[in-house]
């Protein structure tokens, strides 16, 4: 399931400076979250596995089933929404692991988004949107006021957001001493930038639904590109500042 994956310079030295210690794994089947026998293959190769907990009481009576999984005291890794690249530090050492789907994106990319994945790890940032909001989860839900999964997006969307807060000023550092690495995070900017123009429109047409363009969106935020409204307002220090309350707010305001 699992294979180790060879890493080259600069990358690794990413992992020194914010993840020490990180095991970075290719995986040989696709995976939204990781099943049984994955897990047995990533047991045999951590030290120690410590569950992380989630309280029942942070999530609404009509919350997805993958979602109260979370809640269950089970070993859950990757989650629907992680993209190419999960990791986890339920493990100890913790893990990236870079799934299949990645095949055919130039090399650079992958690359960052390894990097990107290392640079998460060592921002402490939690590892799933119920770990960010927490107990503040039911009222940003009942101010979405949506399904359950339009729910999911748009909070994983507002997590997306907020990690990127946290995370682009180390992209921006590499323009120095990691350049093809600055390169391919602004190049994957530079193609979503004419996307986000678009966008106000698309979704006044119809064209793109809500939850879609709240992940094009906040998705946007780690690459320091011009947020078009509503979401612009999650590009902010005061959204850095006061996470998960500033979020609800945010929703109160908009829905």
């Amino acid at each position: 399931m699992f294979e180790a994956r060879d890493l080259p310079a600069d990358v690794a030295s990413i992992r020194d400076d914010h993840a020490p210690g990180a095991v970075v794994l290719d995986a040989t089947s696709d995976f939204e979250t990781l099943p049984g026998h994955a897990l047995d293959d990533l047991a045999t190769r951590a030290d120690a596995l410590t569950p992380t907990a989630y309280d029942s009481d942070w999530l609404p009576d009509d919350s997805p089933q993958l979602l109260r999984r979370l809640t269950s005291g089970d070993l859950v890794i990757g989650m629907p929404g992680d993209g190419s690249v999960a990791w986890t530090r339920q493990t100890d050492p913790a893990f990236v692991i870079v799934k299949p789907r990645v095949e055919g994106a130039p090399d650079d990319f992958v690359d960052f988004l390894v990097a990107e994945a290392l640079v998460e790890l060592g921002r402490d940032l939690p590892e799933h949107f119920l770990g960010f909001f927490e107990d503040a989860y039911p009222d940003f839900a009942s101010a979405v006021d949506a399904d359950p999964t339009t729910t999911y997006q748009v909070a994983l969307a507002a997590y997306d957001a907020y990690r990127g807060l946290h995370t682009r000023d180390v992209f921006e550092s590499w323009a120095d001493d990691r350049e093809y690495l600055h390169d391919a995070w602004r190049d994957a900017g530079d193609r979503l930038q004419p996307r986000l123009d678009d966008l106000p429109s698309e979704v006044a047409r119809g064209t793109t639904d809500f939850a879609d363009a709240a992940e094009l969106a906040c998705g946007a935020v780690k690459h320091d590109l011009d947020v078009p409204t509503p979401f612009g307002a999650l590009d902010t220090l005061a959204y850095r500042d006061h996470g998960p309350d500033y979020a609800v707010k945010w929703a109160e305001k908009l829905f």
